[in-house]
């Protein structure tokens, strides 16, 4: 896993007032805990760009006035209205602990079931992974090579040794959808035989139906010429 480097300065005051400033100012008001000590800091908003806004998961390097800690972002909050960082928790690691993070899947490979017209959907961005930090993957991979069409990766077969899989090992992490396109041939295919099939036994209703009308006109005849000979 990737690790970007946050460099922070020690808060000498503490405070709502004091944060409000610190954002005007365009810096992200922090705290790491986990260590021995809590530590209140502040870092450049600029520097949480390729932390926040990427598209895997990454360590971090804090550099707070020349002492490092490794940690991971913990919590995040943005403002609801201008979406500026608010503030950020970190959790200070240790490599004899499991850390519990928020993994992006990434598909790889080739689906057959694409390439009969499905469409790949992911129904989990993100999978809760526990890990050792050497351990902890940047993404979580997933191999399509064999989904086919109609058919869905669960979690349980994403299973190892290197880290374990928090969410539930039934629930669908990714799938091939059959096209609509696909599913409407199929019905119309299937009220054709249906169709037919209702010709056919109408076709034997109607034979039918002419053979017993021609039995009633025959017993008809039969009796009009025993009318005669009576007569």
């Amino acid at each position: 896993m990737e690790t970007i480097e946050i460099i922070g300065y020690k808060r000498a005051n503490l405070g709502k007032k004091e944060s409000k400033k610190l954002r005007e100012e365009g810096n992200v008001p922090c705290v790491v805990y986990g260590g021995k000590d809590q530590i209140h800091f502040h870092a450049p908003m600029i520097l949480f760009r390729d932390l926040v806004y990427t598209p895997g998961a990454n360590f971090v390097k804090l550099n707070i006035e020349g002492e490092e800690k490794d940690a991971i972002l913990q919590d995040i909050q943005f403002h609801p209205v201008s979406e500026i960082i608010l503030h950020a928790d970190f959790l200070e690691l240790d490599d004899n602990k499991k850390v519990k993070m928020e993994i992006p899947v990434k598909a790889i490979g080739n689906s057959p079931g694409v390439q009969q017209g499905g469409k790949i959907l992911m129904r989990i961005r993100k999978l809760s992974v526990m890990a050792y930090p050497k351990n902890m993957p940047s993404f979580v991979e997933v191999d399509i090579s064999e989904l086919e069409l109609g058919k869905s990766v669960k979690v349980e077969e994403l299973l190892n040794d290197q880290y374990d899989i928090l969410n539930s090992p039934l629930v669908s992490v990714v799938s091939v959808n059959v096209p609509r396109v696909k599913i409407e041939v199929e019905e119309e295919e299937e009220e054709g035989e249906e169709g037919a099939e209702g010709a056919e036994g109408a076709e034997g209703t109607a034979d039918g139906g002419d053979k017993k009308e021609a039995a009633s006109e025959g017993d008809k005849g039969e009796e009009k010429k025993e009318e005669n000979k009576e007569s």
